[in-house]
C-alpha cells in the first residue's frame, strides 16, 4: 500500500480470510456484507468463514509456532518486523482511518488522530519492550537459577466492533512481541480494517503463518479458537456473558484467558473540582465514539450542592455536540453501529424514563438522518442507582446522571454495580483524589482527566469487568510461558 489521502469515493475492498500469509475465499465460498452505519448500504462483501476454516487457521499457525521460524528468532529481528509494521500503519494512516469510519461509523478525526496512530504505537511499544525485558537470576551456594519466558504458542484474539483496529493491535502486538503466533477474529460488524493488516504484515516481512485473520461469526469461528487444542492463549474482549461462554469454552482444555468485558463506570464530581474542565472531561468520557467505549464515565455522580450548577452547564455543552457525517472533518460524533444497536440505545431510554428518570436532552434518532444509525446525544438526570439504566451498559451516548451528599455516599453508589472496569474522581482536593480512588472496585481510575493510557500499564476490570490484565510487562506475563531452570555449579 501507498501513502495517500483518500477521496471519499474510494472503493472498499471485499474482504477475505488471511491465512498462512495469502488471502483466501472460505472454505464454503459463503460470504456476508459489511454495512456502512451512517447509511446502511453496502461496504463490501467479506468471506464467511467457518469451523473448518478455523480448524485451519489454527493448524497453520501451530505449525508455523513449532518451526521456530518467529518463536526463536532472534527478539531484536523480530522488533525490527514489528516496528516496521508501525511504519507501515502511519504511512497509511488516511487510508486505515478511511476505511474504520466508514465501517465503525465514528467521526474521521478520531480515526485518524487517535484510533490509527494508538495502534502504530501499540506495535513500537511491545516491540521495543520486547528487547528489554528484565531477567531474573538466582543464586544458590551450590546452584543457579533463572526464568525463562518462553512463547506460549498458537494465540486466539477476539476483537470487539467498537475500537476494531486499536483493540487488534493493542492484542496481537504484545502476543507477537512475545513469540506467539496469533489468529484473530475481528467483529463481523467491523472486519474491514482488521483485514488490511494482513497486507502490513506481508510487506514489513512478517513470516506467513505467524499472522491469520478470520473473518465470520463467533458461534463457529469463535467457538473453535476458544477450544481447539493447539491453542495456547486467548484474549477477548467484548461483552461480560460473552466472555463467560469463553471462559467456558476455554477450560475445555484448560486455555489461559484474559477477559476485558463490560463496564458502568462512575464519573464522580466533587463540589470542589473544576467545573468547568469536569464538565468537559464528562462530555468527553460519555460521548466520544458514540458512548460505544467500555470505559465510557456512564454513571455520572455529580455532589448535591452542585447539582442543578452541573447539570446546567453539562446540557448545554451536549446541545453543541454535531451529530453528522462520519466523514465531515466537523462531526463530533457519528453513527451507532447497526440499525439494531440504536433501536436497543432507544429501548434503555424508554426503560429509564418509565423508571423515573427526567430527560434533559436528546432520546431520539436524529431528524433528517434516518437513513442512518443517528441517535441525539442523550441527557438522563434524577436517575436512582437501582434503576436498570444505572446499573446495565447501555453502550451509547446516554449518561445517567445520579445525585449523592457525602464523599462515603458517592464510594457507596460507585461501588454498587456488578461491573468494576474504570472510574473517573474530578476533585481539586489530590489527598480525596487518592482516597477515593482507592476505595473504588475498578481496574483503572483517572483524577481529573479520562482514557489516558501509559502503555507500561496495567490494564483490565474487576468484578464482571473481566479477568486478567494486559499492559507493558503485564502483556508479556500473560503470553509467555515463565519456565524455572537451575544449574548445578
Amino acid at each position: 500500500m501507498t501513502k495517500e489521502l483518500v477521496a471519499e469515493n474510494t472503493i472498499v475492498q471485499d474482504a477475505k480470510l488471511f491465512i498462512d500469509g495469502k488471502y483466501v475465499n472460505a472454505l464454503s465460498g459463503e460470504t456476508f456484507d459489511t454495512i456502512n452505519p451512517a447509511t446502511n448500504k453496502k461496504l463490501a462483501t467479506v468471506a464467511n468463514g467457518g469451523k473448518a476454516d478455523a480448524k485451519w487457521a489454527i493448524d497453520v499457525a501451530q505449525r508455523t509456532f513449532v518451526s521456530g521460524i518467529w518463536s526463536t528468532m532472534p527478539v531484536e529481528e523480530r522488533s525490527r518486523i514489528l516496528c516496521k509494521m508501525a511504519d507501515l500503519i502511519m504511512e497509511n494512516v488516511d487510508k486505515l482511518a478511511y476505511v474504520e469510519t466508514l465501517d465503525v461509523g465514528k467521526p474521521i478525526k478520531e480515526s485518524r488522530e487517535f484510533d490509527i496512530p494508538r495502534a502504530a504505537s501499540n506495535f513500537r511499544f511491545f516491540a521495543e519492550m520486547a528487547k528489554y525485558q528484565v531477567q531474573e537470576h538466582y543464586d544458590m551456594s551450590k546452584y543457579m537459577s533463572y526464568v525463562q519466558y518462553a512463547p506460549a504458542g498458537v494465540t486466539s484474539l477476539i476483537i470487539p466492533w467498537n475500537l476494531p483496529f486499536m483493540q487488534l493491535t493493542w492484542k496481537a502486538s504484545a502476543a507477537l512481541a512475545a513469540g506467539n503466533t496469533v489468529v484473530v477474529k475481528p467483529a463481523s460488524y467491523t472486519p474491514l480494517s482488521a483485514v488490511m493488516l494482513g497486507e502490513i504484515a506481508n510487506e514489513a516481512g512478517l513470516p506467513p503463518g505467524v499472522l491469520n485473520i478470520l473473518t465470520g461469526p463467533g458461534g463457529s469461528v469463535g467457538t473453535e479458537m476458544c477450544t481447539h487444542s493447539s491453542v495456547r492463549r486467548i484474549s477477548f474482549v467484548g461483552e461480560s456473558n460473552t466472555g463467560k461462554t469463553v471462559m467456558r469454552n476455554a477450560a475445555e482444555n484448560l486455555i489461559p484467558v484474559s477477559l476485558e468485558l463490560g463496564g458502568k463506570s462512575a464519573n464522580i464530581v466533587f463540589a470542589d473540582a473544576d467545573l468547568d474542565e469536569a464538565v468537559a472531561g464528562s462530555i468527553e468520557a460519555i460521548y466520544r465514539n458514540q458512548g460505544e467505549i467500555c470505559l465510557a464515565g456512564s454513571r455520572i455522580l455529580v455532589q448535591q450542592s452542585i447539582y442543578d450548577q452541573f447539570l446546567d452547564k453539562f446540557v448545554a455543552t451536549v446541545k453543541k455536540i454535531k451529530v453528522g457525517d462520519p466523514l465531515d472533518e466537523a462531526t463530533d460524533m457519528g453513527a451507532l453501529v447497526s440499525r439494531g444497536h440504536m433501536k436497543t440505545v432507544d429501548d434503555y431510554v424508554q426503560i429509564g424514563l418509565a423508571e423515573g428518570a427526567k430527560l434533559a436532552h436528546g432520546g431520539k434518532a436524529v431528524e433528517g438522518m434516518e437513513a442512518g444509525n443517528f441517535y441525539e446525544p442523550t441527557v438522563l438526570y434524577d436517575v436512582d442507582n437501582k434503576m436498570r439504566v444505572a446499573q446495565e451498559e447501555i453502550f451509547g451516548p446516554v449518561p445517567v446522571i445520579i445525585p449523592f451528599k457525602t464523599e462515603e455516599d458517592a464510594i457507596r453508589i460507585a461501588n454498587d454495580s456488578i461491573y468494576g472496569l474504570a472510574g473517573v474522581v474530578w476533585t481539586n482536593d489530590l489527598r480525596r483524589g487518592q482516597r477515593v480512588t482507592s476505595l473504588i472496585h475498578a481496574g483503572l481510575l483517572w483524577v481529573n482527566c479520562w482514557y489516558v493510557r501509559d502503555l507500561r500499564t496495567p490494564f483490565g476490570g474487576a468484578k464482571a469487568s473481566g479477568i486478567g490484565r494486559e499492559g507493558g510487562r503485564h502483556s508479556f506475563d500473560f503470553y509467555t510461558e515463565a519456565k524455572t531452570i537451575t544449574i548445578k555449579k
